[in-house]
């Protein structure tokens, strides 16, 4: 997967955002030790999103963001939590997947909100 499919693949998931009604709060929010690729938030809910784009259907999409990578945003979102969260009051916080199928002519977006939650060890 080329870097411009994946960047195209982040905008179709922002627009499918906005059309949902949230707000881009960060993209590509970046610390040493990780990355998230979308925060949104909607109301009270504050969403940290993982986009995983492929050409083609393998039926192992949902298994793209494994524990590791879970536990590597688990840490950037907190950092994101402790640095911003006297901005918000009474917010939820969950991890969202959007997977995202096509080329760069056509992409199909599957969107699952509470996709996994992360332990507190």
């Amino acid at each position: 997967m080329t870097k411009r499919f994946g960047n195209l693949s982040e905008d179709l998931v922002v627009e499918y955002l906005i059309k949902q009604g949230f707000s881009i709060l960060e993209r590509n929010y970046k610390k040493f030790f990780g990355e998230i690729d979308i925060i949104a938030k909607r109301n009270n809910i504050i969403a940290f999103i993982e986009v995983k784009a492929r050409k083609k259907d393998n039926n192992l999409m949902y298994r793209l963001v494994d524990h590791r990578k879970q536990h590597k945003i688990g840490m950037v979102a907190r950092l994101f939590i402790s640095n911003f969260a006297h901005n918000y009051k009474n917010i939820t916080y969950r991890f969202d997947v959007a997977l995202v199928l096509g080329d760069e002519g056509f992409q199909n977006i599957t969107y699952i909100p509470n996709a996994y939650s992360l332990s507190e060890n």
